[in-house]
């Protein structure tokens, strides 16, 4: 589980303490600044291979793209900041970014084409808060990949099963549709791209 150290802050003060080079990673939930828990084997599997398949496919599509080491998305209103399992980043907007060159944090959805969260203990922060905070901003595609099916039964069915959901925003709200086993991924950001959910998710369940 996550540890929330409970004083309230600005982003500001966030940023300020923030402690250079920590291996220990740390959010912003509306003031609370939240230590995440250490990642867990599958889950850096798991992110490691998705890096590795979209690294590919923007490279192949010469796209003007990257995955930054660590880097924030704040939500335009209020004190929230994310640090996404994996957020891709277009680069030539970034000069758009006023808080891109001293504090690595983006606010608006045309910087950011897609964004990945790999659920963890903390699941209703990636299917209710973060879901939300990401459409705000308007981030144009937002995976969930539930590999250990840890998300309520509301969010991905009953009986729970490992399920990729993938939002896509249309008209200012997110649809989501979700991918099971051999399932092609769908992706508006990569619609080229040649991965289905199985892929994604045995490797949590080799791991487990």
């Amino acid at each position: 589980m996550m540890q929330a150290l409970h004083k309230l802050v600005t982003f500001a003060e966030f940023i300020e303490s923030y402690p250079e080079n920590s291996p220990q990673r740390y959010e912003l939930h509306d003031g609370v600044i939240v230590k995440m828990a250490p990642p867990t084997g599958d889950h850096e599997e798991i992110v490691g291979f998705l890096i590795g398949e979209i690294v590919t496919e923007y490279k192949r599509l010469k796209l003007p793209y990257f995955i930054p080491k660590t880097a924030f998305i704040k939500p335009l209103s209020g004190e929230s900041a994310y640090s996404p399992d994996v957020l891709i980043l277009n680069r030539p907007h970034l000069v758009n970014e006023p808080l891109w060159k001293k504090e690595s944090t983006v606010s608006q959805g045309e910087s950011i084409p897609l964004v990945i969260e790999v659920v963890s203990t903390n699941w209703r922060d990636d299917y209710l808060k973060k879901a939300a905070d990401y459409e705000a901003v308007g981030i144009k595609e937002y995976w969930i990949v539930d590999y250990a099916a840890l998300g309520g039964r509301r969010f991905i069915g009953n009986p729970k099963q490992p399920t990729i959901s993938v939002y896509s925003l249309v008209e200012g709200e997110y649809q989501v549709q979700q991918f099971l086993g051999g399932d092609r991924l769908i992706s508006p950001a990569f619609p080229e791209l040649n991965l289905n959910a199985e892929q994604i998710l045995q490797i949590g369940a080799v791991l487990n």
